[in-house]
């Protein structure tokens, strides 16, 4: 036990109390530290997920468009090869 001092022996109490309490605290903020960063991780993958899918929908896009306009290109040439045979 501590040495009897001329400090009030409630406040001497009343320190240890709050140090004891910040110790119990200590897991539980913690905790809410780890929590908090898987939360955060999984909206940024959400995030990461979301931009990949709409990256992917401009390729496919592009894709498509630049298939049509060679289709188009080919009816075209072959519409005027029959015109100018004819």
């Amino acid at each position: 036990m501590a040495e009897p001092t001329t400090v009030n022996s409630q406040i001497t109490d009343s320190v240890t109390q709050s140090n004891v309490k910040v110790l119990a605290d200590a897991p539980a903020v913690s905790m809410g530290q780890l929590y908090q960063s898987i939360a955060h991780s999984l909206g940024l993958a959400a995030e990461n997920a979301v931009a990949n899918q709409q990256s992917m929908n401009n390729i496919s896009n592009a894709s498509v468009a630049a298939s049509l306009q060679s289709l188009i290109g080919e009816v075209e040439t072959e519409t005027k090869t029959t015109k100018t045979k004819n």
